[in-house]
């Protein structure tokens, strides 16, 4: 496991364990490696609930109740489904908070408007409110697929963390 994926795993478990707070992981792109970093720590059981990889649409819907209606209108990689992954991932865990992750890794699949490298991520929490939507889309490039997934979950593992 990547050293820079550890490091920020302790962080997340550190910090969650701190405020007595609980982390659920929605993933697509990454399959599952948010959650191996996270799980890669002892004691990460006090921390992470559970993790969702839900690489396929009909998954995304049966697993995290994301509406065919969002992926049919906004596609797979886009912020409304991350937020509806993210969602979905607090509504079928215990998790206090969650982040969702779905992108391009590459090395096919992209187009002109979602190219190669292009990963969407969603943070939601127990106590927040669902209208107000904590997302962002990253251009990575065409780092190849295994860069590309290691940079989307540095970035989702950074999400788990508290805000300042």
């Amino acid at each position: 496991m990547n050293p820079e994926l550890i490091a920020a795993a302790k962080d997340v478990i550190d910090a969650n364990r701190a405020l007595g707070r609980t982390v659920a992981t929605a993933e697509s792109c990454t399959g599952g490696l948010v959650a191996a970093a996270l799980t890669e720590l002892a004691g990460a059981s006090d921390v992470f609930d559970r993790g969702f990889v839900t690489y396929s649409n009909e998954a995304k819907m049966e697993s995290l109740s994301v509406s065919s209606d969002i992926l049919e209108t906004f596609g797979a990689v886009s912020i409304a489904v991350a937020w509806a992954m993210a969602q979905g991932a607090l509504k079928h865990s215990h998790a206090d908070i969650a982040v969702a992750v779905t992108g391009v890794a590459g090395p096919g699949g992209g187009s002109a408007k979602k190219p190669v490298g292009t990963v969407v991520f969603a943070r939601a929490t127990r106590d927040g409110d669902p209208d107000v939507v904590v997302a962002d889309i990253r251009q990575f490039g065409d780092l190849g697929r295994a860069e590309i997934r290691r940079q989307a979950a540095l970035v989702a593992l950074n999400l788990l963390l508290p805000e300042a």
